[in-house]
């Protein structure tokens, strides 16, 4: 009996895991010297603590966006109400939620990003919000927007 528990456990786990293989930087130097690195946007996650926690458990934990995410963008997380981060990394993160227009949280913003000179400039490509629509439809609207024709 435990050899067949153990081999059905083993079976099944790869399905339990889910998500668990989604890395996401959290500080915007690392993820903007892959990006350039890799030739990839990014995928900034603008949250807060307290926020509806939809996008992150009905997109963000699901094997598709998962799959989607390793192929298309560096993901970067950039929590507004950390209380670990530093004075400048708060000023900083809030610069940046300025600077591209967010007013809602939780939002997505996808930018490319380019380093000339040791200067970083961004380019704005769009704002995505969590949509009761599944993460078909979410990934579906990210690429309109990562590859508008």
């Amino acid at each position: 009996m435990p050899k067949k528990l153990l081999i059905l456990l083993l079976f099944l786990s790869p399905f339990c895991m889910n998500s668990q293989n989604v890395i996401w930087k959290t500080d915007i130097n690392d993820a903007v010297a892959v990006s350039a690195e890799k030739r990839k946007p990014l995928l900034i996650f603008f949250t807060a603590q307290g926020v509806n926690p939809q996008l992150q458990n009905e997109i963000f934990s699901t094997r598709d966006f998962e799959e989607w995410a390793r192929k298309n963008v560096i993901l970067l997380k950039l929590d507004l109400s950390d209380p670990t981060a530093s004075e400048t990394v708060k000023e900083q993160n809030l610069r940046l939620k300025n600077a591209f227009g967010i007013e809602d949280i939780p939002q997505v913003c996808f930018s490319e990003v380019a380093v000339r000179k040791g200067k970083t400039s961004f380019n704005k490509l769009g704002l995505i919000a969590y949509k009761a629509s599944g993460v078909k439809n979410w990934i579906s609207e990210s690429n309109s927007i990562l590859n508008p024709e």
